[in-house]
């Protein structure tokens, strides 16, 4: 059986107190509905010490802990989503006994939670349709919780992640090392509109695995660019695209942000962000419109109707000389109180 703590869906928040007594109303109830059953808890959270497992602790409840975000964006390395993925079908199916998974988030959790529930409900075929899931599963809480927690909507990379996650066979095999590549360039087919004149100065930086180095923990890397006051200002009255070089290496799984600098050349504002993963780059190419980029809740009107991103990928062993980079059920149960 497969259960969410109804806490995740909520916009309040409880003091300690009230929270623990929350948790020991639904272990209660569960032991008594579920006696023969065995309990694990996959909890979302973000970095430092964590609440839940302590109480959970005293259960005697396994719990299991993942991040709910990477590099800034709530979703996470498709290597942590095939162990939640594998982990949570070997529990659910274990041979002789009714085991109970929980999804646990703690603030700030639940759009990552979100996403892997979607994720799991169609590895294990309960649902169909990434888009169709991905909605059910948002429904489940306030419309207003979603984007009291993300500056920008979160969906279309979520939605490419989970149509990832249902291209892969059911042994969900990747390769042991990642494509690399080299992103040469970004081109932007229409220019957004974020200088309040019709215009941008458009830069764009890179976040992914640094694979100039031998340290898999080094997980940021920022992307060589021109220095700010070399930064073009873009008019969409120019009708042209806009060829943003790059040159950054990058392997598996890359968040790439697009941003504007303003007149004065110090401030910046994220347009677009787009999460994904090189394994699944086809003919050198990553081409997105404008419901494939993660965008501000209220930032439509920026960007014209036929938008394009396109992302150009060039075979990383085919390159001289590379930039460097720097560090910088079949539905779903809910428990809780009502």
């Amino acid at each position: 059986m497969l259960a969410v703590f109804d806490c995740c869906f909520s916009t309040e928040t409880m003091d300690q107190f009230k929270y623990k007594n929350y948790l020991d109303s639904i272990v209660l109830q569960l032991r008594e509905q579920f006696a023969d059953s065995s309990l694990m808890v996959l909890n979302f959270r973000d970095e430092g010490k964590s609440l839940v497992s302590g109480l959970f602790s005293l259960y005697r409840i396994t719990v299991k802990d993942y991040p709910c975000q990477y590099l800034g964006c709530p979703l996470l390395p498709l290597d942590i989503i095939i162990h939640f993925l594998r982990l949570s079908e070997r529990w659910l199916m274990f041979e002789g006994k009714q085991n109970i998974l929980l999804m646990h988030c703690e603030k700030g959790g639940w759009p990552v939670l979100a996403f892997m529930l979607a994720a799991l409900l169609l590895y294990r075929k309960q649902y169909n349709g990434e888009q169709r899931t991905l909605d059910m599963v948002y429904k489940q809480a306030p419309k207003e919780l979603l984007q009291m927690l993300t500056t920008l909507n979160p969906q279309p990379s979520h939605v490419r992640y989970l149509q990832y996650i249902c291209r892969m066979d059911y042994a969900l095999g990747l390769p042991t090392q990642p494509i690399p590549f080299t992103l040469d360039c970004v081109i932007l087919r229409g220019v957004p509109n974020f200088d309040g004149v019709g215009g941008c100065r458009p830069i764009v930086r890179v976040y992914g695995q640094d694979i100039l180095t031998l340290d898999r923990g080094r997980n940021a890397l920022a992307t060589p660019f021109k220095a700010k006051k070399h930064v073009r200002r873009y008019r969409q009255a120019d009708n042209m695209p806009v060829k943003l070089n790059v040159g950054s290496c990058v392997q598996g799984d890359v968040v790439l942000e697009c941003l504007h600098v303003d007149d004065g050349l110090e401030n910046e504002r994220l347009m677009f962000r787009v999460m994904f993963n090189t394994f699944f780059i086809q003919s050198h190419i990553l081409q997105l419109n404008f419901e494939h980029i993660d965008v501000s809740w209220d930032a439509d009107y920026r960007f014209t109707k036929n938008f394009k991103a396109e992302s150009l990928m060039l075979n990383l062993m085919r390159l001289p000389k590379l930039h460097p980079v720097m560090m910088t059920t079949t539905m779903t149960t809910t428990v809780g109180m009502r």
